[in-house]
């Protein structure tokens, strides 16, 4: 059994389990994208955050670091100092940014983080071509470890399901929101887990392998982590029609205007009281009255619930396994903070 914090304990502050990994992989991720050409590393600089167009110094909102926070604490779960997680989390990192730059480009979307998306920034060509070398650059970090064969291999299966969740959620936007070839809560479920577990999954995964964890625990942080991604890709739909846009620099009902096929509106269409729901998600204009008619559909409910079942899944999973205290009270600190940001 996982010797998890006693609930006497004060639980460790996820901000700040976020920050100390990050500032620990750093040095790391900025010496790898530092081998690049130096027009590609000033390009993933810029998607870091750490530069402006030209190559200036910069202090742009980067991301919270979740991935590479999964790999340290999967090290350091396993007994291990979490230096050895190093490695796995320059690699994670380096494919989310290489998703991120793919994945604006292929949705359209013009800004990230508040800022021109590389593809606005620099061009389209020029972008895919800093994705492109960001992925070969992830593969090269993990190749050069002991256990690289192994740890690449992670990472393929993870990237394989990350292209099928990103190739299912493309397809998803040509199909109806009613009739038989609408898309359900089911299919939206496995694309969420391949889209966006896939990575989270890997990267507890592959912490713990450099960390000398065994195989079954090795496998259990992979399916911890899917679990924790449906349910962060849950809470970022709610947060798409429903959140505050000065936290989370959306635009109110900016999902809705897209027509994303996201879980509260594929849940709610499944109740009766949504039946005018298409009618409303087809007009501009009618997104107030979307967002309400899903709500009391019960879409919004019916995808906080599931988030919460997905970290309840993960959090089981943690609590199974012989863990490092101080790594699995982290990890189940992260859970938390995940699930519950900014509702």
């Amino acid at each position: 059994m996982s010797t998890l914090p006693s609930a006497l304990q004060a639980p460790p502050s996820a901000p700040d389990v976020l920050g100390r990994c990050r500032e620990l992989v750093r040095p790391a991720l900025a010496e790898a994208v530092g081998r690049l050409h130096p027009w590609v590393a000033e390009m993933a600089a810029y998607s870091f955050g750490w530069c402006e167009v030209g190559g200036a110094p910069a202090a742009a909102p980067g991301g919270k670091g979740v991935r590479q926070a999964l790999a340290v604490l999967g090290a350091e779960a396993a007994g291990a100092d979490g230096r050895a997680g190093v490695p796995a989390a320059v690699a994670v990192e380096l494919v989310h940014a290489f998703s991120l730059l793919h994945d604006d480009i292929m949705d359209g979307d013009a800004t990230r983080r508040r800022r021109p998306a590389v593809w606005k920034a620099y061009g389209t060509g020029p972008a895919v071509l800093a994705g492109d070398a960001l992925f070969a650059l992830a593969v090269e970090t993990l190749a050069a470890t002991p256990g690289g064969p192994r740890a690449v291999r992670l990472l393929s299966t993870a990237l394989a399901d990350l292209v099928r969740g990103q190739a299912d959620d493309l397809l998803f936007a040509a199909r109806p929101f009613a009739g038989p070839e609408r898309v359900t809560p089911e299919e939206y479920r496995v694309m969420a887990e391949h889209k966006t577990g896939a990575l989270l999954g890997c990267a507890a995964a592959l912490g713990a392998a450099l960390g000398g964890a065994p195989e079954p625990a090795i496998a259990a942080l992979d399916r911890a982590g899917r679990h924790l991604g449906v349910a962060f890709q849950l809470v970022d739909d709610v947060l798409g029609i429903w959140g505050d846009s000065a936290v989370t620099g959306k635009p109110v009902g900016g999902d809705l205007r897209e027509r994303k096929k996201t879980f509260p509106v594929l849940a709610a269409l499944g109740s009766p009281a949504a039946r005018h729901l298409p009618e409303l998600l087809a007009c501009d204009a009618r997104t107030e009255e979307a967002a309400a008619l899903i709500e009391e559909a019960g879409g919004r409910a019916a995808a906080l619930a599931e988030a919460r079942a997905r970290t309840a899944a993960a959090r089981a999973l943690l609590t199974e396994l012989p863990l490092a205290a101080g790594a699995a009270g982290e990890l189940c600190a992260l859970l938390d903070f995940l699930v519950g940001r900014d509702l």
